[in-house]
Protein backbone atom coordinates (compact mmCIF):
# COMPACT_ATOMS: atom_id res chain seq x y z
CA UNK A 1 0.00 0.00 0.00
CA UNK A 2 1.21 3.52 -0.72
CA UNK A 3 0.96 6.58 1.50
CA UNK A 4 -2.19 7.91 -0.17
CA UNK A 5 -3.93 4.60 0.43
CA UNK A 6 -3.00 4.68 4.11
CA UNK A 7 -4.26 8.24 4.45
CA UNK A 8 -7.52 7.25 2.78
CA UNK A 9 -7.89 4.35 5.19
CA UNK A 10 -7.12 6.61 8.16
CA UNK A 11 -9.77 9.05 6.95
CA UNK A 12 -12.42 6.35 6.70
CA UNK A 13 -11.50 4.52 9.91
CA UNK A 14 -11.56 7.67 12.02
CA UNK A 15 -15.05 8.46 10.81
CA UNK A 16 -16.20 4.95 11.64
CA UNK A 17 -14.61 5.16 15.09
CA UNK A 18 -16.33 8.47 15.87
CA UNK A 19 -19.72 7.23 14.68
CA UNK A 20 -19.50 4.00 16.67
CA UNK A 21 -18.39 5.90 19.78
CA UNK A 22 -21.23 8.38 19.47
CA UNK A 23 -23.73 5.54 19.09
CA UNK A 24 -22.31 3.66 22.09
CA UNK A 25 -22.15 6.74 24.32
CA UNK A 26 -19.13 7.85 26.32
CA UNK A 27 -20.17 5.84 29.40
CA UNK A 28 -20.21 2.51 27.53
CA UNK A 29 -17.66 -0.08 28.57
CA UNK A 30 -15.09 -1.18 25.97
CA UNK A 31 -15.00 -5.00 26.12
CA UNK A 32 -11.72 -5.20 24.18
CA UNK A 33 -10.03 -2.82 26.64
CA UNK A 34 -11.58 -3.85 29.98
CA UNK A 35 -10.24 -0.88 31.93
CA UNK A 36 -11.71 1.66 29.50
CA UNK A 37 -15.00 3.31 28.76
CA UNK A 38 -15.65 5.04 25.45
CA UNK A 39 -14.53 8.41 26.84
CA UNK A 40 -11.10 6.88 27.58
CA UNK A 41 -10.92 5.51 24.05
CA UNK A 42 -11.73 8.89 22.50
CA UNK A 43 -9.35 10.79 24.75
CA UNK A 44 -6.48 8.39 24.06
CA UNK A 45 -6.92 8.14 20.30
CA UNK A 46 -7.57 11.86 19.92
CA UNK A 47 -4.39 12.58 21.89
CA UNK A 48 -2.38 10.21 19.69
CA UNK A 49 -3.76 11.86 16.54
CA UNK A 50 -2.68 15.30 17.75
CA UNK A 51 0.72 13.93 18.82
CA UNK A 52 1.31 12.45 15.36
CA UNK A 53 0.09 15.62 13.65
CA UNK A 54 2.68 17.68 15.50
CA UNK A 55 5.58 15.65 14.10
CA UNK A 56 4.38 15.93 10.52
CA UNK A 57 3.13 19.52 10.61
CA UNK A 58 5.84 21.00 12.85
CA UNK A 59 8.73 18.86 11.64
CA UNK A 60 10.02 17.76 15.04
CA UNK A 61 13.15 15.72 14.36
CA UNK A 62 13.42 14.39 17.92
CA UNK A 63 10.89 12.81 20.25
CA UNK A 64 8.28 15.30 21.39
CA UNK A 65 5.87 14.53 24.25
CA UNK A 66 2.14 14.33 23.72
CA UNK A 67 -0.18 17.08 24.87
CA UNK A 68 -2.02 15.05 27.49
CA UNK A 69 -5.66 14.07 27.72
CA UNK A 70 -8.46 16.63 27.47
CA UNK A 71 -10.94 17.46 30.23
CA UNK A 72 -13.90 16.98 27.90
CA UNK A 73 -16.85 14.63 27.85
CA UNK A 74 -20.02 13.78 25.97
CA UNK A 75 -20.71 15.42 22.64
CA UNK A 76 -17.86 17.91 23.16
CA UNK A 77 -15.40 15.00 23.42
CA UNK A 78 -16.71 13.39 20.24
CA UNK A 79 -16.35 16.73 18.42
CA UNK A 80 -12.82 17.16 19.80
CA UNK A 81 -11.92 13.72 18.51
CA UNK A 82 -13.33 14.48 15.06
CA UNK A 83 -11.39 17.76 14.88
CA UNK A 84 -8.08 16.10 15.78
CA UNK A 85 -8.64 13.28 13.33
CA UNK A 86 -9.40 15.76 10.54
CA UNK A 87 -6.26 17.76 11.36
CA UNK A 88 -4.14 14.59 11.13
CA UNK A 89 -5.62 13.57 7.77
CA UNK A 90 -5.11 17.11 6.44
CA UNK A 91 -1.51 17.28 7.72
CA UNK A 92 -0.58 13.97 6.10
CA UNK A 93 -2.30 14.94 2.86
CA UNK A 94 -0.53 18.31 2.68
CA UNK A 95 2.95 17.20 3.78
CA UNK A 96 5.69 17.02 1.13
CA UNK A 97 6.90 13.47 0.42
CA UNK A 98 10.36 14.33 1.76
CA UNK A 99 9.21 15.84 5.06
CA UNK A 100 11.76 15.17 7.80
CA UNK A 101 10.51 14.30 11.27
CA UNK A 102 10.96 11.81 14.10
CA UNK A 103 9.51 8.32 13.74
CA UNK A 104 10.06 5.10 15.65
CA UNK A 105 9.84 2.14 13.25
CA UNK A 106 11.74 1.50 10.00
CA UNK A 107 9.91 2.98 7.00
CA UNK A 108 10.61 4.24 3.48
CA UNK A 109 10.13 7.80 4.77
CA UNK A 110 8.79 9.61 7.84
CA UNK A 111 5.60 10.44 5.95
CA UNK A 112 5.09 6.82 4.97
CA UNK A 113 5.63 5.79 8.60
CA UNK A 114 3.10 8.17 10.10
CA UNK A 115 0.43 7.47 7.47
CA UNK A 116 0.78 3.73 7.98
CA UNK A 117 1.05 3.85 11.77
CA UNK A 118 -1.95 6.10 12.26
CA UNK A 119 -4.07 4.11 9.81
CA UNK A 120 -3.49 1.01 11.92
CA UNK A 121 -3.73 2.85 15.24
CA UNK A 122 -7.13 4.16 14.23
CA UNK A 123 -8.36 0.86 12.82
CA UNK A 124 -7.53 -1.03 16.01
CA UNK A 125 -9.38 1.55 18.08
CA UNK A 126 -12.28 1.54 15.62
CA UNK A 127 -12.62 -2.13 16.57
CA UNK A 128 -12.75 -1.05 20.22
CA UNK A 129 -15.49 1.52 19.53
CA UNK A 130 -17.53 -1.05 17.62
CA UNK A 131 -17.13 -3.55 20.46
CA UNK A 132 -18.51 -0.93 22.85
CA UNK A 133 -21.42 -0.18 20.54
CA UNK A 134 -22.24 -3.83 19.88
CA UNK A 135 -23.81 -5.18 16.73
CA UNK A 136 -22.02 -6.03 13.50
CA UNK A 137 -18.36 -5.02 13.33
CA UNK A 138 -16.91 -3.53 10.16
CA UNK A 139 -14.61 -5.48 7.89
CA UNK A 140 -10.87 -5.01 7.43
CA UNK A 141 -9.53 -5.30 3.88
CA UNK A 142 -7.23 -8.35 3.56
CA UNK A 143 -4.27 -6.44 2.09
CA UNK A 144 -4.47 -3.77 4.78
CA UNK A 145 -4.84 -6.41 7.50
CA UNK A 146 -1.78 -8.26 6.20
CA UNK A 147 0.19 -5.02 6.28
CA UNK A 148 -0.86 -4.46 9.89
CA UNK A 149 0.22 -7.95 10.86
CA UNK A 150 3.58 -7.25 9.23
CA UNK A 151 3.95 -3.97 11.13
CA UNK A 152 3.12 -5.70 14.40
CA UNK A 153 5.39 -8.72 13.94
CA UNK A 154 8.37 -7.16 12.15
CA UNK A 155 8.07 -3.66 13.58
CA UNK A 156 6.70 -3.45 17.11
CA UNK A 157 7.83 -6.85 18.33
CA UNK A 158 11.31 -6.53 16.85
CA UNK A 159 11.97 -3.83 19.45
CA UNK A 160 13.71 -4.50 22.75
CA UNK A 161 10.56 -3.70 24.70
CA UNK A 162 8.63 -6.69 23.32
CA UNK A 163 7.71 -9.04 26.16
CA UNK A 164 7.00 -12.04 23.91
CA UNK A 165 9.93 -14.17 25.06
CA UNK A 166 10.50 -17.90 25.53
CA UNK A 167 13.01 -19.65 27.77
CA UNK A 168 13.47 -22.30 25.08
CA UNK A 169 13.66 -21.51 21.34
CA UNK A 170 10.25 -21.94 19.74
CA UNK A 171 8.81 -21.16 16.31
CA UNK A 172 5.41 -19.56 15.75
CA UNK A 173 3.93 -19.36 12.27
CA UNK A 174 1.24 -16.87 11.25
CA UNK A 175 -0.59 -17.62 8.01
CA UNK A 176 -3.25 -15.45 6.34
CA UNK A 177 -5.30 -17.81 4.20
CA UNK A 178 -6.89 -15.20 1.93
CA UNK A 179 -3.84 -13.11 0.98
CA UNK A 180 -0.96 -14.13 -1.28
CA UNK A 181 2.44 -14.51 0.41
CA UNK A 182 1.07 -13.41 3.79
CA UNK A 183 2.94 -15.95 5.94
CA UNK A 184 5.33 -15.13 8.77
CA UNK A 185 7.77 -17.27 10.71
CA UNK A 186 8.36 -15.86 14.20
CA UNK A 187 11.34 -17.25 16.11
CA UNK A 188 10.88 -16.92 19.85
CA UNK A 189 13.71 -16.97 22.36
CA UNK A 190 14.95 -14.98 25.33
CA UNK A 191 15.57 -12.12 22.88
CA UNK A 192 12.91 -10.07 21.05
CA UNK A 193 10.95 -12.11 18.48
CA UNK A 194 12.62 -12.40 15.08
CA UNK A 195 9.96 -12.47 12.37
CA UNK A 196 10.45 -13.06 8.67
CA UNK A 197 7.87 -13.12 5.93
CA UNK A 198 8.26 -16.74 4.86
CA UNK A 199 7.15 -20.26 5.77
CA UNK A 200 10.54 -21.90 5.95
CA UNK A 201 11.04 -24.88 8.25
CA UNK A 202 8.85 -26.49 10.88
CA UNK A 203 6.79 -24.53 13.39
CA UNK A 204 5.75 -25.46 16.92
CA UNK A 205 2.44 -23.64 16.53
CA UNK A 206 0.54 -22.09 13.62
CA UNK A 207 -2.06 -19.35 13.80
CA UNK A 208 -4.07 -19.31 10.58
CA UNK A 209 -7.17 -17.77 9.09
CA UNK A 210 -8.39 -14.79 7.04
CA UNK A 211 -6.11 -11.77 7.37
CA UNK A 212 -8.79 -9.59 8.95
CA UNK A 213 -9.48 -12.14 11.68
CA UNK A 214 -5.76 -12.66 12.34
CA UNK A 215 -5.28 -8.90 12.56
CA UNK A 216 -7.96 -8.67 15.25
CA UNK A 217 -6.55 -11.66 17.11
CA UNK A 218 -2.90 -10.56 17.06
CA UNK A 219 -3.93 -7.14 18.36
CA UNK A 220 -5.90 -8.99 21.06
CA UNK A 221 -9.26 -7.83 19.73
CA UNK A 222 -10.68 -11.26 18.98
CA UNK A 223 -10.06 -15.01 19.08
CA UNK A 224 -7.53 -16.76 16.89
CA UNK A 225 -9.36 -18.24 13.89
CA UNK A 226 -7.42 -21.50 13.98
CA UNK A 227 -4.56 -22.77 16.15
CA UNK A 228 -2.62 -25.94 15.42
CA UNK A 229 0.31 -27.35 17.35
CA UNK A 230 1.41 -26.13 20.76
CA UNK A 231 -1.48 -24.08 22.17
CA UNK A 232 0.78 -22.60 24.84
CA UNK A 233 2.38 -20.32 22.23
CA UNK A 234 -1.02 -18.83 21.42
CA UNK A 235 -1.43 -18.33 25.16
CA UNK A 236 2.00 -16.70 25.38
CA UNK A 237 0.98 -14.25 22.69
CA UNK A 238 -2.26 -13.42 24.51
CA UNK A 239 -0.45 -12.88 27.80
CA UNK A 240 2.63 -10.93 26.66
CA UNK A 241 2.02 -9.18 23.34
CA UNK A 242 0.04 -6.09 24.35
CA UNK A 243 1.41 -2.83 22.94
CA UNK A 244 1.06 -0.05 25.51
CA UNK A 245 1.39 3.72 25.21
CA UNK A 246 3.96 4.22 27.95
Amino acid sequence: MDTDAFVGTLDREGGLLASAAAEAGVDAEVPTCPQWRVRDLLRHTGMVHRWATAFVAEGYTEYHPDGGLPDLDGADLVAWFRDGHRSLVDALSAAPPDVECWHFLPAPSPLAFWARRQAHETTVHRLDAEAARGGVAGEIAPDFAADGIDELLRGFHARRKSRVRSEEPRVLRVRATDTDSAVWTVRLSQEPPAAERDDTGDADCELAGPAGQLYRALWNRGPFPRVTGDMSLAGLWREKSAITWS
